[in-house]
């Protein structure tokens, strides 16, 4: 099983005509991660610039992070990639308390594969991790700062098998990456793999497929990193495949049936997607690419509107944006392992 840009790495032909060091496949394995939220009301003027503030830092191949009932951030870490990935919650004060721990990961191409975004609902954290293709439930509703949770009392359920027996694509590959709730009630899960999402059956917990994306253009995969309901349709961002030239991932916009349709283009390596309070769209886009050397050049990323405009530039590879209010936003950023208050 591949995490996100081994996929890209072994998957995309066209990259094969380039020749990458193996720092650069360290950041193109570590773009495997996950930014998303939100910033805007009616009653509230769009912002034109983000301020930013270190709000923690230390954290180990961070992915996705969640805010919890508390207003506490959880945040799903790769660790050194020797099985140590795990799931750590950051208190009002910017500490970082690892809770779980013992995820499935690796170090392939020079970076850490294994963690998948993490997702909380009704006093329950969702964990997915793309070596293991599996989803992990976690009850933290009891959880009081300095519990540890022991991996093998989560509730788990694989995804991965049951994706490829689809065979969407060839040779096989599945690499279960993110989530989030539809307007049902029910589990949207993304694979970034097989570019497809799953519906799981919050019930029961059947498995069904819900949507297979589309290329994003005729020689580059989707590679799809988030998604979110905005009250009457899904939006869903590709980071896309290789040769990660500028402006070539979109936004694309799903029906509540699993129609595909594009819904926003222009823009590059997106990684999450997130909602204001006035259901207007909020990207992040990982790092521009460079030929000459190739890699992925630290510092690139940003923080745009749902029509491109940056919000926030200078970024270290920014994999996940969550909002706490109206007007103060959380930025993950894998490339320097902080999480950042953006406020306006």
């Amino acid at each position: 099983m591949y995490c996100l840009i081994s996929y890209l790495l072994s998957n995309q032909s066209i990259i094969m005509r380039y020749t990458f060091s193996t720092a650069c496949s360290a950041f193109l394995v570590m773009l495997a991660l996950g930014c998303t939220k939100d910033h805007e009301i009616s009653t509230i003027p769009e912002p034109v610039t983000f301020q930013s503030a270190v709000y923690a830092t230390g954290l180990k191949a961070a992915i996705g992070m969640t805010l919890d009932n508390k207003g506490q951030i959880w945040v799903s870490e790769g660790g050194d990639g020797k099985n140590d990935g795990s799931v750590s919650v950051i208190t009002a004060d910017g500490k970082v308390n690892r809770v779980i721990t013992g995820f499935e990961s690796e170090v392939a191409n020079g970076a850490i594969e294994g963690m998948g975004h993490v997702l909380y609902k009704d006093g329950k954290l969702y964990i997915l991790n793309g070596l293991a293709n599996k989803l992990y439930i976690a009850n933290i509703s009891s959880y009081n700062v300095g519990d540890k949770i022991a991996l093998s009392g989560l509730e788990s359920q694989d995804i991965g098998s049951f994706i490829d027996g689809f065979n969407l694509v060839t040779p096989l590959n599945s690499n279960v990456y993110n989530m989030t709730f539809g307007p049902d009630g029910n589990l949207y899960i993304l694979d970034a793999g097989s570019n497809a999402v799953i519906k799981r059956n919050q019930d029961n917990g059947t498995l069904s497929l819900f949507a297979k994306i589309p290329n994003v253009s005729q020689s580059q995969e989707p590679v799809p990193t988030s998604m979110v309901h905005d009250g009457h349709k899904f939006l869903l961002t590709t980071f896309s495949g290789g040769p990660f030239f500028k402006g070539t991932a979109k936004i694309f916009e799903i029906t509540n049936g699993g129609d595909v349709k594009d819904y926003k283009g222009d823009f590059t390596t997106l990684t999450s997607i997130a909602l204001t309070p006035g259901k207007k769209p909020l990207v992040t886009e990982f790092a521009e690419f460079s030929f000459s050397p190739p890699g992925f050049m630290a510092g690139s990323g940003r923080v745009a509107d749902g029509g491109g405009k940056t919000l926030i530039s200078g970024l270290n590879m920014p994999t996940d944006l969550v909002r706490s209010g109206d007007k103060t936003y959380y930025v993950l950023c894998n490339g320097d392992g902080t999480v950042k208050k953006l406020t306006y």
